[in-house]
């Protein structure tokens, strides 16, 4: 079963989104641009590691380039039984899911951004990453410190972060090592998030919240809260307006959706943070990263490889190691070959239709299952045409 993963604040990089400017998903970066009244490319291709670390910044483009991946994955059809972001990512993974539209989410990404950094501005916080100890012992050791300290992610086995005042995250990180840790290692962030720090942003962005329209979900999400299975829309006004205030459960999400039966997790957005705490914690689970169009190009070929001892377990999942999807190679106005029939052999290099003046050619041998485009249909350069199955 595949699901799919969408990382937070702190995996942006300068010049993230310059793999994806020329790729047709790249069109959903004008039309966040136009709703968040923000200039979303350039700061996707220009924008220097400290104005890419304001939260403000950090969270926008993150989300929009994590919803660019997806498009594109989507457009070669591959789907996830179910979704998960971390922190910021969860909305990336309700966005995909269908809990959220898209320019919802630019509106309400956009504000959480500004009111986390606002609650930054005011009160003093940090955070550290306190690694080789168990969850309980952080608990500990952030209960024996005198000052404002709590835990804020249980990202992995071994690995939780903690977040506060900074003399008392200091402080914790001394203890957390004296009851066994291997090392405590301040974070390069702004703030103290998922603590009762963030009060502030949690009543700002309330009333966003308040006014956003949530639907069923195509598919289940896991949330952060709990690490539990959601898909009702009723569910999502509650739990957004309590993430801010509370430690984010990523182990507890990676161990539900093994549970419900995940097997191959690929990580859609910047960076591999959520790859590489997967391994930590489901160390026999397949796991794909998606940070360039060459890695949706070899997305296909990943997963038939899983595929082929794997067989499918869940009604939403597709392409496996039998089926194969034809591409479009341009934008344009797609004619199918009136000679192509469903359950019809073809060969490799086979012309199924044009697209405009160029030929659609198949990169698989197999037998024709359908036409994905219509005659006269408008398609964009990698939009799937045709379904295959191998023999």
């Amino acid at each position: 079963m595949i699901v799919f993963m969408y990382p937070g604040q702190g995996s942006q990089v300068p010049g993230m989104g310059s793999p994806w400017k020329d790729h047709p998903s790249w069109e959903l970066v004008a039309e966040a641009s136009e709703v968040a009244g923000r200039d979303v490319a350039d700061l996707l291709l220009n924008a220097d590691a400290e104005t890419l670390k304001l939260t403000r910044n950090s969270q926008l483009t993150t989300f929009v380039l994590s919803m660019v991946v997806f498009d594109a994955v989507t457009r070669v059809g591959v789907e996830a039984a179910g979704h998960a972001g971390h922190s910021l990512g969860e909305y990336s993974a309700l966005t995909a899911a269908g809990v959220l539209d898209f320019s919802d989410a630019v509106r309400l990404v956009s504000e959480r951004g500004d009111a986390m950094q606002a609650a930054a501005d005011e009160q003093d916080g940090t955070m550290a990453a306190v690694l080789g100890l168990d969850d309980d012992q952080v608990d500990i050791a952030c209960a024996r410190v005198a000052g404002d300290v709590w835990v804020a992610n249980y990202n992995a086995p071994g690995q939780v972060v903690i977040a506060g005042a900074p003399v008392a995250v200091e402080e914790a990180g001394a203890v957390a090592k004296e009851l066994g840790a291997k090392r405590s290692m301040p974070l390069p962030v702004g703030g103290a998030f998922h603590t009762p720090f963030m009060s502030p942003a949690r009543d700002r962005l309330r009333k966003a919240i308040d006014q956003t329209e949530f639907r069923d979900a195509d598919t289940f999400v896991v949330a952060n809260v709990d690490g539990a299975v959601h898909s009702e829309a009723g569910d999502w006004n509650n739990l957004l307006n309590a993430q801010l205030c509370s430690p984010v459960r990523w182990r507890q999400t990676l161990h539900t959706l093994d549970t419900s039966g995940a097997t191959t997790y690929i990580e859609v957005g910047p960076g591999g943070v959520l790859t590489g705490l997967v391994k930590r914690t489901l160390k026999e689970a397949t796991r794909i990263t998606i940070n360039t169009p060459d890695d949706v190009d070899g997305l296909l070929e990943s997963i038939g490889s899983v595929s082929a001892t794997t067989p499918p377990a869940h009604e939403g999942e597709h392409l496996f190691a039998t089926e194969r999807l034809v591409v479009s190679p341009a934008a344009g106005v797609f004619t199918p070959d009136a000679a192509i029939e469903n359950g019809m052999a073809i060969t490799r290099g086979t012309i199924l239709g044009t697209v405009g003046d160029v030929a659609v050619r198949s990169a698989f041998a197999g037998e024709v299952q359908g036409f994905l485009a219509l005659e006269g249909e408008r398609v964009t350069a990698r939009q799937p045409i045709a379904w295959l199955r191998q023999p």
